[in-house]
């Protein structure tokens, strides 16, 4: 089969597509063709030589202890070296892909969606009738946010560039504010819950814009480890000192809301959003385009 591998040179990591052999399911695994997959920062932060997480495709083989599915079902989820015609997923991070969507679409979700919807839903506790602010709402994160915050019955304001207003106000927002116009932190306007997908905003000035008890899920942060753990003990500090919380988060893998958000997608209330499409041989033009910081909402991987 083909996939894409990390190879070493002098100039760092070089990603390249290279014919490896079919890889076999674990007990607990199941292998899928895969028919698409997606780009997440995962795919050039992690130290793994297979890149690519979020999959879906049709299951040909199962493990021994494997009890939910069979060859033939059509799934998405979380896997181990998505990038390739072929790949092995847990039996408990994958679900059914529902029939209205295709496998593009379907593999959008998985990283995302689950972060979203963890992040608002556990963390930042989101009720109905709630103020919250999607800091990077046109993003892939941002993009699911603002759907799943409209499902919970919330009031959505989205923090996005001038290009990507009306893909958020699409996406159903109540209030799109233009970072390129207008510094959020700086308005007049208190939130319930501050969604941030970004890192770009000290917690300080995140502060400013939150409610007497308001909450800041912070999903998106520095590309550097050492700021990353500054940043969390910052955080942890001000939930100390202060009523207003501040939390960092990671998204839980698990059947159970991957299939929550199959309801959402059935009820018409959730629609993966789509920028871009690459052939496999064009992966690493894909993680590149990401990495950049020029995609909105999803860059999928697509095979034939």
């Amino acid at each position: 089969m083909q996939a894409a591998v990390y190879t070493r040179a002098k100039s760092g990591k070089i990603l390249e597509i290279r014919d490896l052999e079919q890889p076999v399911p674990k007990g607990n695994e199941v292998l899928l063709r895969v028919r698409a997959a997606s780009v997440n920062p995962l795919d050039w932060r992690m130290k793994s030589v297979r890149p690519g997480v979020d999959v879906a495709g049709e299951i040909v083989a199962i493990g021994k202890t494997v009890t939910q599915f069979k060859p033939g079902d059509a799934v998405f989820g979380v896997g181990k070296g998505a990038f390739a015609e072929y790949a092995c997923a847990p039996e408990l991070k994958v679900a059914p892909k529902p029939e209205s969507v295709s496998f593009e679409q379907a593999a959008a979700v998985p990283i995302a969606g689950l972060t979203a919807l963890q992040a608002l839903r556990n963390k930042g506790q989101l009720q109905p009738g709630q103020k919250v602010l999607i800091n990077g709402a046109a993003g892939g994160i941002g993009t699911f946010a603002v759907q799943i915050a409209k499902s919970f019955g919330a009031n959505v304001t989205g923090v996005c560039s001038t290009k990507n207003i009306e893909l958020v106000r699409s996406l159903g927002a109540d209030r799109v504010i233009d970072y390129t116009r207008e510094d959020f932190t700086q308005g007049s306007e208190r939130y319930d819950l501050l969604l941030d997908n970004v890192g770009n905003r000290t917690l300080a000035a995140m502060k400013r814009v939150l409610g007497p008890n308001g909450k800041c899920v912070m999903t998106g942060a520095p590309k550097k480890v050492s700021a990353v753990f500054t940043r969390l003990l910052k955080a942890s500090a001000r939930s100390l000192l202060f009523r207003q919380k501040f939390t960092f988060f990671i998204a839980n893998i698990n059947r159970d809301d991957l299939t929550t958000i199959c309801e959402l997608i059935k009820a018409g209330k959730l629609a993966p959003a789509i920028d871009r499409r690459y052939p496999l041989a064009e992966t690493g033009d894909a993680i590149v385009y990401v990495e950049a910081g020029h995609a909105r909402a999803k860059v999928v991987v697509t095979f034939q």
